[in-house]
């Protein structure tokens, strides 16, 4: 089981977003996705995005903790607990990032970047500002074959 956590930083209706381009063997390698990664050993899930925003955008952040994706792909060895956060409340001056390029892009312009179509059901989900939400999302290689919303089957394409 692996456990990381995910941050969406949004300030005047635009999100913070790394365009990952500069690892070797990433599995974002060219999408767009909010600022995270995995948890170190102790961390609960605001440490471990505090610490990520801040390593990779010189940001210091004050989350809000808005739900949890479990990852589950062929590609993956083990399932990945996402823990989702968002925030409107930061300090510092955003500095480069060696995982990728930082962003900030208008919030209606996200869906035309390369992202994983998952991304599409949490990103609607935050823009509705819904309650904590629970999103299991299952991948075989880079396509997306079940999408669970707190317990239903949905369609991506209900979100876009």
């Amino acid at each position: 089981m692996i456990n990381t956590s995910l941050c969406y930083i949004e300030q005047d209706g635009k999100y913070l977003l790394l365009h990952r381009i500069k690892k070797k063997n990433d599995i974002n390698k060219d999408k767009w996705i909010g600022i995270g990664g995995k948890f170190e050993e102790n961390e609960s899930p605001e440490d471990c995005i505090i610490r990520e925003a801040r390593e990779e955008t010189g940001l210091t952040i004050v989350p809000k903790y808005r739900g949890i994706v479990t990852f589950i792909s062929d590609g993956m060895n083990e399932t990945e607990f996402m823990h989702l956060f968002t925030s409107k409340e930061f300090s510092g001056t955003v500095r480069e990032c060696d995982e990728g390029v930082l962003e900030w892009v208008p919030k209606e312009d996200v869906i035309k970047l390369p992202h994983w179509d998952g991304d599409m059901i949490f990103l609607s989900l935050l823009n509705q500002d819904v309650p904590f939400f629970s999103l299991k999302l299952t991948y075989r290689g880079s396509t997306l074959i079940e999408a669970i919303l707190d317990g239903k089957n949905v369609d991506y394409r209900d979100f876009i």
